[in-house]
């Protein structure tokens, strides 16, 4: 059992975008940050449920699958689930679509908890709540059953994760542009990389994958 978290970030190290527009909820930097991810032939599988074998493959591919392994339970701030979109109406589930790629049980941690749970299409179970840090780890953890939990994102979730010290493994898929603007993954989290080995593997993407294993 594994906690982790895999990021897509900028090479000043923003994990979000700071364009975004009613019309275009990620903003156009979002469609540069996460280009090579989104293009593999996982994520074309398993998020838009694409069954036509198109897609790239190779090393992106590879840490796209391992994304999805061995998960048992998701945790997300309100951002990743969608809320800050349509925060006014009481039916919104989420921007995921009918059949979301988590299939498992995901919480996720917000201010307007309670909430009824959604249960979702192909396992997934959207569960609302206020809550620390580790008090949602803890349910995470007893969720999962032996499986690996993933911090999901945003940036400001994970990083509080990893100040806490609650995080095993941290991915960082590192896309050579430059945002300049943001959240950035890295602040505050001064000496985080002690205590962990830390390896890279360029994809043929030009995409760095750095990973920090306790």
């Amino acid at each position: 059992m594994t906690v982790r978290i895999d990021l897509n970030i900028s090479l000043d190290g923003f994990a979000t975008t700071a364009d975004q527009t009613p019309e275009n909820p990620f903003g156009e930097d979002w469609g540069r940050l996460t280009q090579a991810y989104v293009s593999t032939r996982t994520f074309r599988e398993r998020v838009l449920h694409d069954s036509s074998g198109e897609g790239t493959t190779g090393v992106d591919d590879a840490y796209a699958q391992a994304y999805f392994a061995e998960v048992g339970a998701e945790i997300m701030g309100a951002g990743m689930f969608g809320f800050h979109t349509f925060h006014d109406n009481p039916d919104w589930q989420g921007w995921w679509g009918d059949e979301p790629p988590f299939r498992c049980p995901v919480y996720v941690l917000t201010h307007r908890a309670p909430r009824p749970p959604i249960e979702m299409a192909g396992g997934t179970t959207f569960h609302f709540l206020s809550a620390t840090p580790q008090e949602a780890l803890d349910l995470a953890l007893e969720a999962a059953d032996g499986k690996d939990v993933r911090v999901g994102g945003g940036a400001t979730v994970a990083r509080d994760f990893l100040r806490a010290g609650l995080v095993d493994q941290l991915h960082v898929a590192i896309t050579p542009i430059v945002l300049g603007q943001g959240i950035r993954l890295w602040d505050d989290l001064r000496h985080f990389d002690v205590g962990y080995d830390v390896t890279t593997e360029t994809a043929e993407s030009g995409i760095v994958h750095v990973t920090f294993r306790r």
